[in-house]
């Protein structure tokens, strides 16, 4: 067994649903601390988050090359439904299954033994390296990442190069790599009218009504053509309620839930003013409504440069396969760290069982994503 499926399934062993860490980070801790990392923990609201660096023998901190992840998980859903226990780590037909195999355990196991391996090669290392973790990735990620970063940087600290081991691979090890994320907006309106019964719709205000033409609107707007890097932005309605579930009384208020995610080419301010504009268009007033919005994610993008070059040939020597910058998906972690690090990108395992039943990743892969970590490393820092 080799040392990195070791350490993945120890880590898949420990039950660490967010926003318990069930001990993963105290693990890494003893492991790279007698490497030289100065390893702290930052407990916030019920996270575990590991801050460890180790500086190279000149003196000098830059380049700073950092590995970032996290060591929760979400939850399994019906125990019964797995093949195997989900904490219990098994081997079957070439995969390792578990919770937290693909997303991301693997990924941080083998960022440790790529750090292991390069101190052992590398001991008077040029920079520094590190990794930071967080047990708050799969939660509200209020205590998390967040939190790490805002400390750095009242502190004056700063990150060169970071690699978030999030599982971007579609197909193939490597195909994909993220160098980008879309933002994310929220909003949650709410639409007033007069409750009434159905047969006297003069004495009433049917707020669906007053609401419909707009929603209309913005379902069918352009709201960005995108650029080279991004799609265009889109809107979507994830909720809507209304009624108080009787077929002859008219709702007092209608409430929907919509999302944008958004490209480099708008800003969350400016989304939000099209949105009040397209409303008043279609006569809600103010006083007809409140609208309550969530900011979850700042647009970012990581322009072709030296980590993603750096990646990229590493990908290419490991694994043969040719690699696709992309800046599709959710929001990670990453949006914190591009406030911070000067270039970022994320990369892992193949990401087509995670968050499922069965979770799984390929044992042929785990060793290839480890030496594609240590590559990176002899080419940014050593």
């Amino acid at each position: 067994m080799s040392t990195t499926l070791a350490l993945t399934e120890a880590l898949i062993a420990r039950p660490s649903v967010t926003p318990d860490d069930a001990g993963c980070q105290q693990l890494i801790a003893e492991r790279l601390r007698p490497l030289g990392f100065v390893c702290e923990t930052f407990a916030s609201g019920g996270v575990t988050n590991l801050w460890a660096v180790r500086d190279g023998s000149g003196g000098d901190s830059a380049p700073r090359l950092i590995f970032a992840g996290h060591t929760d998980v979400v939850p399994t859903g019906p125990v019964e439904a797995w093949r195997s226990p989900p904490f219990e780590p098994t081997r079957r037909d070439g995969l390792l299954y578990g919770r937290g195999a693909a997303d991301m355990k693997t990924s941080v196991a083998g960022f440790v033994v790529a750090l292991e391996e390069f101190v052992a090669a590398s001991p008077a290392h040029a920079g520094s390296i590190g990794l930071l973790l967080t047990s708050d990735e799969e939660g509200p990620a209020t205590d998390g990442t967040t939190t790490v970063v805002e400390a750095l940087r009242a502190r004056g600290e700063r990150i060169d190069y970071c690699i978030v081991g999030e599982p971007t691979s579609v197909d193939r090890l490597g195909d994909t790599v993220k160098n980008g994320r879309r933002g994310s907006l929220s909003g949650r309106l709410v639409v007033h009218g007069v409750q009434g019964h159905v047969a006297y719709p003069h004495k009433a205000r049917n707020p669906v009504h007053m609401v419909a033409p707009a929603l209309a609107e913005l379902s069918a707007t352009v709201w960005d053509e995108g650029n080279a890097h991004f799609p265009p932005t889109t809107f979507q309605v994830s909720n809507m309620q209304a009624g108080t579930g009787a077929t002859n009384v008219i709702p007092g208020t209608a409430t929907l839930d919509f999302n944008f995610r958004f490209s480099t080419e708008s800003s969350a301010a400016g989304l939000e003013q099209r949105v009040a504009a397209i409303l008043a268009q279609h006569g809600l007033g103010e006083a007809d409504y409140e609208i309550r919005w969530v900011r979850s994610a700042e647009p970012f993008l990581t322009p072709a440069g030296a980590l993603s070059e750096a990646l990229t040939d590493a990908i290419m020597a490991e694994t043969g396969v040719r690699t696709t910058l992309s800046t599709t998906g959710g929001t990670s972690d990453a949006r914190f760290l591009a406030t911070l690090a000067g270039q970022v990108v994320e990369f892992g395992p193949v990401n087509d069982s995670i968050h499922k039943i069965d979770e799984h990743v390929a044992l042929d892969a785990i060793e290839p994503l480890k030496n594609v970590y240590r590559r990176v490393l002899a080419a940014l820092v050593a």
